[in-house]
């Protein structure tokens, strides 16, 4: 066992600066613009008490205040070979320095670096609650290999390796318990928060919790093929992908930098020959232009109001790849669902059954699901589940075992020998008996029926069923409320697909749709409504998903389809597509309202100032005060 690490003491008692390594880097930028904004005070104050050589701190100011500004504007032209609104912003502050307005330069440069400072801290704020996910990827595992435990790498695990998870210890890797048995809390996967009972040959998934038992776990998956960090590397992209919105206003910025030079170039001396100002004013009012005409409220509107909607969906169970999907959905006028695994469970469960045999119920239970516990098929499965619920815990012991594949499997208790299948496996004659004797049997086309034999006689019955999600019907209607239509894409026939509709409340189905006319299906859609969602979970929809405007995966579904998917719901709730819909479509709104604000706000500024009207220190205050207000609108979204 590894002994816990203990902190030594620093040699001679000298101090650790890596605290204040730490604080300068996440407070270096507010630091260095509020310390700006003193020294700027310090100078006007002590210039109005007439103290000599206090112009001396506007200097200081510049250099302190404007420090981060400047370095990101210089390295961020040589990597691009553009021009940006942070050279602009550091040449409007020279140029005024140069005309005697020291002051105007500085208060300039105070609120341009807090503005930078405030977007830094959004951005930050949103990158954190995004990969807040890292801290539950386990660094090390304890493998074992010939008796002896080593503790490596989780990076060097490979499938088929041993490793051993002790209580209170995160699980490193997806794979397969072989001794043991413990409690997992799954909620970072599945948001469930109630442990899960975990026994020999059951799964455990990579960032999960083992909570109170010591199992040995036979390895799955490598590392970086687990659920965990393929959510990982989303989150990571996430983070990179920028809206179509914020391209346009990248791309916009370069330009509109270039023609705010040249205007201001041509606003130094044409002015002064036009309207026959004095060369001062003229010089005074191209200063203030290089200012107001700055799009730096126009570049806030975006990148923190994505951030913020990405993060917000993080935290609730939706996993949003980048803005670009996040916008796209704002204009989504259908979606469509898979069935199977989507709406529905996809697994089938009991949802009723007949003895007619000589026993009771609980003893017919126990026989039929000690055959069947010897099978692999889920419809066997899904006897025993149904079984351990209104049955004894305990099975009797069941023999002579011959699995029919498609058909079902017979095996004997006590000497009594049943079958237990498809009514393909029954005798006509005593089929037809035991229809007669109950005629309580017929079952909609949506269940599928499983029928037992004995002694020549069909002696029971049960009837089975996918159950739609308990999220499915509230979801559905939420959506339509949005205005949404929703479309069922299925492979079952046409009684099937018209009984899930009424029990989900889907506006349409399309019946009969192979995994191959799903994409044929989507694009009809699509040109029917314009955009179009697609929801499954499983590699048959991934064509699908990739063909959609906006894909959706449910969290449990297949590698490919999280992989294909834009938006991930990684706790199955159907009923967060309408919550995602509503954010982004609120995203699209502050995206908006931001945009407007910061043009108009830019217009009134140039007019302003044109008709003379207009102070450096107001024109500072105005536009930079702008960009401030849009960043905290876009800050809004982090609280949905």
């Amino acid at each position: 066992m590894m002994q816990e690490a203990k902190l030594a003491q620093l040699p001679n008692g000298r101090p650790s600066f890596t605290h204040i390594n730490e604080l300068w880097k996440k407070h270096g930028e507010l630091i260095a613009a509020l310390s700006g904004g003193l020294l700027t005070l310090a100078a006007y104050v002590l210039g109005l008490m007439a103290v000599p050589f206090c112009w001396i701190l506007y200097p200081v100011a510049y250099l302190v205040g404007g420090y981060f500004k400047a370095r990101e504007g210089i390295s961020e032209t040589i990597k691009t070979r553009q021009l940006n609104v942070e050279l602009l912003m550091v040449t409007a502050a020279i140029g005024a320095a140069c005309i005697g307005h020291w002051l105007e330069g500085a208060i300039l440069i105070f609120i341009f670096a807090l503005s930078g400072a405030l977007e830094t801290y959004s951005t930050a704020k949103s990158t954190n609650a995004l990969s807040a996910l890292m801290n539950l990827q386990p660094e090390v595992a304890r493998l074992v290999s010939n008796n002896q435990e080593t503790m490596i790498s989780v990076t060097k695990i490979q499938p088929g390796d041993t490793i051993h998870i002790q209580p209170g210890e995160r699980i490193p890797a997806d794979g397969i318990v072989i001794n043991g048995e413990t409690s997992v809390n799954e909620a970072t996967m599945t948001g469930e928060s109630i442990p899960v009972y975990k026994k020999i040959g059951e799964a455990l998934m990579a960032g999960t919790m083992n909570i109170d038992g010591s199992v040995y776990v036979r390895v799955t998956k490598k590392s970086g093929d687990s659920l965990f960090s393929k959510i990982l590397e989303l989150v990571q992209s996430a983070q990179k992908e920028k809206a179509p919105t914020q391209l346009f206003i990248d791309r916009f910025e370069r330009t509109y930098v270039k023609i705010v030079l040249l205007t201001t170039g041509l606003m130094l001396f044409v002015p002064h020959f036009l309207f026959g100002w004095s060369w001062s004013e003229t010089i005074y009012r191209a200063m203030v232009l290089l200012v107001v005409a700055s799009p730096c409220a126009l570049v806030a509107s975006t990148t923190p109001a994505v951030l913020s909607s990405v993060a917000y969906g993080a935290r609730r169970g939706i996993l949003i790849k980048g803005g670009v999907h996040l916008e796209q959905l704002a204009m989504i006028k259908a979606i469509a669902f898979d069935k199977t695994g989507t709406i529905t469970k996809g697994n089938p469960e009991v949802v009723r059954f007949i003895n007619s045999s000589s026993l009771d119920d609980s003893t017919f239970l126990s026989h039929v699901a000690a055959i069947e516990n010897q099978s692999s098929h889920p419809l066997g499965k899904a006897i025993v589940t149904f079984t351990a619920n209104h049955s004894a815990p305990v099975l009797p012991i069941a023999d002579n075992i011959k699995v029919k594949p498609g058909f079902g499997v017979i095996g004997r208790i006590n000497q009594v020998e049943y079958m237990i299948g498809k009514q393909q496996m029954m005798d006509d004659t005593a089929l037809q008996q035991f229809r007669k004797e109950n005629p309580s049997y017929n079952s909609d086309e949506s269940e599928t029926l499983v029928y037992v034999a004995s002694g020549g006689k069909v002696v029971g019955m049960f009837s089975l069923k996918d159950q739609i999600r308990d999220s499915a019907a509230a979801a559905i209607r939420s959506l339509q409320e949005l205005g949404i239509e929703t479309v069922m894409l299925t492979g079952d026939n046409e009684k099937t697909a018209s009984s899930i509709q009424k029990e989900s409340g889907v506006s349409s189905y399309i019946a009969n749709c192979l995994p191959e006319n799903k994409v044929v299906e989507i694009k009809k859609l699509n040109q029917k409504y314009g955009h179009v969602a697609m929801v499954g979970d499983g590699i048959n929809d991934t064509p699908a998903l990739a063909q959609a405007s906006v894909g959706l995966a449910m969290g449990a579904g297949n590698d490919a389809a999280l992989e294909t998917a834009d938006i991930v719901l990684m706790k199955n709730d159907l009923s967060k597509i309408a919550e995602a819909v509503r954010l982004s479509k609120k995203m699209s709104r502050i995206v908006k309202t931001n945009i407007v604000f910061a043009m108009a706000m830019i217009a009134f500024l140039i007019a302003v100032n044109f008709l003379q009207f207009l102070t450096m220190p107001f024109g500072v205050v105005g536009h930079e005060g702008s960009t401030i207000l849009v960043i905290l609108n876009g800050l809004r979204l982090l609280r949905g």
